[in-house]
Order: C-alpha cells, then sequence, then structure tokens
C-alpha cells in the first residue's frame, strides 16, 4: 500500500513541474495524432466505388467499426481521457507562463515564432467545438438534416451537400492544420528529441502531415460540393 501511495506520489511531483505536463500534452498529442490519421485514412473510403453487393467500402468500414460496442467505447473513453488531459495540461501551462510574466512585453518580437504556434490558444477551443459538432453531425445524428444510422456514405453526402456546413468543416481543418503543425514538432521536442541538426527536419516533417491531413480531409466535402462524390 506503501509503494503505491508512493509511486502515486512521484507521478503526482512529477506532473506538477511543466516539464511533465509538456510530457503529457506530447503523449496524449501522439495518440491524438494517431486517431486524426486512422480517422482521416477511414473517410477516404469515401471514394471507393460500390462493391459487387451494393455496399459503400465506407459503409463496411462503418460496420467494422461497430462490430464491438465493447472494444468502440473502450477506444472511445481512451480517446476522451486524451483530449481531456491534453486540454487540462495546455490550461496549466498557459496559467504558469501567465503567472510568471503577469506584464505583457510592450512590444513582441515574434522572430523565433510560427504563425502556427502564435495562433495555438485560439486554434483548440476552435478545434474543440468541432469536435463536438462533428459528434453531433455524423455520430449521433442530432444536427444532421437526414441522419441515418450506419448509412455513412448517404449521411457523408447530405451532410456536406449544405454549403455552410462545408465551409465550416474546412475552416476547421485548416485550424487543425495550425495546430497540427506546431503541435507534432513541440511534441518531439518535449520527449527529448531536439538537436539542430535533425530538428529542421522534424519541424518540415510535422509541416508535411499537417498538410497532409488538411487536404485530405478537406477534399472530402469539396468532392460533394462539386458532384465528384454523389
Amino acid at each position: 500500500m506503501s509503494a503505491t501511495a508512493s509511486g502515486l506520489a512521484r507521478v503526482s511531483r512529477f506532473y506538477e513541474a511543466p516539464v511533465g505536463k509538456k510530457v503529457v500534452m506530447a503523449v496524449t498529442g501522439l495518440i491524438l495524432v494517431g486517431f486524426v490519421l486512422g480517422h482521416m485514412a477511414g473517410n477516404l473510403q469515401i471514394y471507393l466505388p460500390v462493391g459487387e453487393n451494393g455496399v459503400y467500402a465506407i459503409d463496411k468500414y462503418g460496420a467494422l467499426l461497430h462490430a464491438s460496442e465493447e472494444l468502440l467505447w473502450g477506444v472511445r473513453l481512451a480517446l476522451l481521457a486524451s483530449v481531456g488531459l491534453h486540454i487540462w495540461s495546455a490550461i496549466q501551462l498557459a496559467s504558469a507562463s501567465n503567472a510568471a510574466r503577469p506584464v505583457r512585453y510592450v512590444k513582441q518580437n515574434p522572430l523565433k515564432s510560427t504563425y502556427a504556434s502564435r495562433t495555438m490558444y485560439w486554434s483548440g477551443p476552435i478545434i474543440g467545438f468541432f469536435i463536438v459538432y462533428h459528434l453531433l453531425h455524423f455520430t449521433t445524428g442530432t444536427v444532421h438534416p437526414d441522419y441515418k444510422y450506419m448509412s455513412v456514405h448517404d449521411n457523408v453526402v447530405k451532410g456536406f451537400s449544405v454549403w455552410y456546413v462545408s465551409a465550416f468543416y474546412i475552416v476547421a481543418m485548416a485550424m487543425l492544420c495550425l495546430h497540427l503543425y506546431h503541435g507534432v514538432w513541440s511534441m518531439f521536442q518535449s520527449l527529448g528529441f531536439n538537436h539542430p541538426r535533425y530538428t529542421p527536419l522534424l519541424q518540415s516533417g510535422a509541416k508535411a502531415f499537417a498538410f497532409l491531413i488538411a487536404a485530405g480531409n478537406i477534399s472530402i466535402p469539396l468532392a460533394v460540393l462539386t458532384g465528384l462524390v454523389k
């Protein structure tokens, strides 16, 4: 019992330090990045043709995800915990930074920062709002104009046929691109991968990854609006 209490105390002390919060953000960010990549890969099946049995590939994918409700809910809870810890750590780090410097600089010098890094604190809330809307739109169907359970292809087409919904998704994906760009390479720094030789490569890789995710996701509402996907 004392060993368990001692271990929890060490974990608590580690998290209370700024480096602990950064590591939590990095690890949870890695989990969320993996989900974003897998989610996009699954959604891009919207471009695959109808199978011989008349079922869309993306509908088969949706059915596969629901094959085990226990596993599905386990993944959902893990993602929810990761999102919660990620946001909470970010808030605490921002509060600590503001407390350490209560008076803002008269003139800020953004030469060593990127536009993505300077927008992290407001791109995050926008993405958070988007996640809630996305779940209500395609998971529960609460805000969908004609939602049909497990009819993924039809739900996507009908949902993105509303131009202002597609516009909101595109803006949200642009914000996600900025957030991923700064977040991914910062994640490597927090985990100790920081060296003048390969940090620029990691930063370039983070930029390419962010644009890949944004382009893949943005292509879907655009394909629906232009009639490429019907």
